[in-house]
């Protein structure tokens, strides 16, 4: 059986992230249809009822459909599953550093409470995502962001800096008001024997389409 990661932070609603060996035979809603998205690094944030039909484009999807999986696929940038157990509603968040600056962590809060969801009632979890120490960026990627996101830049070699991919989520979702917020803390990037991850992959000039997937459905 496929090794599928989970949080307390979720406890009682259907959710996993998986490793590199995916979710096939987990227990995770077997038979439930998913529903993903055609992800491009945005904020666009959809609201689905129904599986089926063309794909459409975005980074965020919410529900309040029971029996219904939803998810996204990542490979170094931050899976975020959210909850509100209570309301009845959960959504799933593909959060690289474009997505995450452009709001789509907001959106999908926004969505939730939309359908119903209150957001001191959500719960955030990150899944396996690159950490800092394995993620360089030079000046000019420092630059696309505001001043007071300096905190997330740590000094690294003449003209580096290593970004906090997952404290800088976790800000997002504190700011836009989820009430818990938990990590995971699993680095994508240095962990070759668990996850797939993108950047690992091009720097070795291996191919990079491996993913993982994140999935969440109501109970």
């Amino acid at each position: 059986m496929a090794e599928v990661l989970t949080s307390e932070a979720l406890e009682g609603v259907p959710h996993g992230f998986s490793t590199r060996e995916g979710l096939e035979g987990s227990k995770v809603l077997p038979g439930a249809p998913l529903v993903m998205l055609e992800q491009v690094h945005s904020p666009d944030v959809l609201v689905m009822r129904e599986a089926g039909g063309e794909k459409r484009q975005g980074d965020g999807i919410v529900t309040d459909r029971r029996g219904l999986l939803i998810g996204i696929v990542t490979a170094d940038c931050a899976p975020v599953l959210m909850a509100d157990r209570e309301a009845g509603v959960v959504g799933a968040a593909h959060a690289g550093w474009r997505g995450a600056r452009a709001g789509v962590l907001e959106n999908t809060l926004d969505a939730m409470e939309r359908l119903g969801a209150n957001r001191a009632n959500i719960a955030a979890v990150i899944g396996p995502t690159i950490a800092q120490a394995s993620y360089e960026v030079d000046e000019g990627f420092r630059e696309q962001f505001d001043s007071g996101d300096e905190r997330f830049f740590a000094r690294g070699r003449p003209g580096h800096f290593q970004f906090d991919l997952p404290a800088y989520v976790a800000h997002r979702l504190k700011r836009g008001g989820a009430g818990r917020i938990a990590d995971l803390a699993l680095d994508t990037y240095a962990d070759e024997a668990r996850f797939h991850s993108f950047r690992r992959a091009t720097h070795r000039s291996k191919p990079t389409t491996g993913r993982q997937t994140s999935v969440i459905a109501l109970p």
